[in-house]
């Protein structure tokens, strides 16, 4: 209600009322002034009673929304106590068509229906006792008419409020789909970047680790490893840091109005820098074998980047935790997928380490695993029956259109 207040527009209450008193004194003049044939030879002029009668009008108008089968009762009700009274005029008749439009039109025709045959019936009936038998032939087609007209007419409002009513709730549903949508997207786009930025780091911190280690145990010896160590601790930073800027530059791309021109728009990584990766794994005292199985060509860049992101943080977890020495690295391409498998020589040759081992891994396993699944492929990490560790995975990749 407020905010039909608001726009300027009458509440339904305050225009079913208005109405109501607008119905009743219209009857009322038109009645005084002689409007329409005549009830009765001798009609009765107008009194309390009439008046009554045209109140109880207003009322049911007023009230015909909330209690619309009520309502067309009494205003079905009037007319025969009006004629019953020989009170002037037959405009009265005109009252029923008001009930039973709002019961069509808050209903549904069924009860649309329902209300129009018996409000044809106590028409003519009304009119009969006026009219007497030699008239009521003529006047059953005009009444029949009048109020399928008015029940036809509300049953043609309901089903358009209806309509109306389901196309703002399915625009409401659509609305709130879209927004979760939208929201599930910008998660999803945060703890994609948040991944990529747990590899880059653990995988830059760990080798870092590692060279610094080195150059610290040589530096007195072996001034030259020393220096080698620091030159590849560089290098390894550098690296790092142009992933980070490249990672944050695709947030500050989607913030930003104005974009760098030079900008790239995606996170460096691919089965391209694989060699690149593994020499900074061997500069850290890692050795890899590769194994290449079946024709390599271009992969879809997710499946490209997940495959070296995955190499990369099983590797990094091999530099942090496996005590490893060597690590074994099998790629097979596969005309419908890509098969990961990477297994290091750590010591994990009983329950105990076995179960150390994993606990290791398991930071870095869970963003190997949820790299895969969101490609439908699958990640598996367990120990080797035959000792170390085994991080085997399955990327689908799609055919070319």
């Amino acid at each position: 209600m407020r905010e039909a207040v608001r726009r300027g527009e009458l509440s339904p209450v305050v225009a079913d009322a208005s109405l109501g008193v607008g119905v009743a004194l219209g009857l009322l003049a038109a009645a005084f002034a002689g409007v329409g044939p005549a009830a009765a030879a001798s009609p009765r002029p107008l009194d309390a009673g009439a008046v009554a009668l045209a109140a109880t009008v207003a009322v049911a108008v007023a009230v015909r929304r909330r209690y619309p089968i009520a309502a067309l009762v009494v205003l079905n009700t009037v007319p025969l106590v009006w004629f019953l009274g020989a009170y002037p005029g037959r405009l009265i008749t005109l009252a029923p068509l008001i009930g039973c439009y709002t019961l069509a039109a808050y209903r549904g025709w069924r009860w649309g229906l329902a209300g129009a045959v018996p409000t044809a019936l106590i028409q003519i009936i009304a009119i009969r006792v006026v009219l007497g038998d030699a008239e009521t032939a003529g006047v059953v087609p005009e009444v029949v008419l009048l109020v399928a007209t008015a029940g036809s007419a509300g049953a043609a409002v309901g089903y358009n409020r209806a309509v109306l009513a389901a196309t703002r709730a399915q625009f409401a549903r659509e609305t709130q789909s879209r927004e979760e949508r939208t929201r599930r997207i910008a998660v999803e786009e945060r703890l994609r970047i948040a991944r990529e930025l747990h590899d880059v780091f653990g995988h830059t911190m760990a080798t870092i680790s590692v060279q610094a280690g080195v150059g610290l145990h040589v530096i007195e010896q072996r001034p030259g490893q020393a220096r080698e160590a620091l030159a590849a601790i560089k290098k390894i930073c550098d690296d790092g840091l142009t992933d980070v800027k490249t990672i944050l530059g695709i947030l500050r791309a989607d913030t930003s109005t104005e974009e760098e021109p030079e900008q790239p728009r995606a996170p460096r990584g691919g089965l391209d820098r694989l060699t690149e990766l593994l020499d900074t794994a061997e500069a850290a005292g890692l050795r890899v074998e590769l194994n290449v199985d079946g024709d390599p060509r271009p992969l879809p860049a997710p499946v490209d980047l997940a495959a070296y992101r995955i190499i990369q943080e099983a590797l990094t977890n091999v530099l942090r935790h496996a005590e490893a020495r060597t690590v074994r690295l099998a790629l097979k391409h596969e005309p419908s997928r890509l098969l990961i498998r990477i297994r290091d020589d750590g010591p994990t040759t009983s329950a105990d380490t076995h179960h150390t081992a994993a606990g290791h891994y398991r930071h870095g396993i869970d963003g190997m695993r949820e790299r895969a699944r969101a490609l439908s492929g699958q990640l598996t990490a367990t120990p080797h029956p035959e000792g170390g560790f085994e991080v085997c995975a399955e990327l689908p990749v799609p055919h070319p259109r």
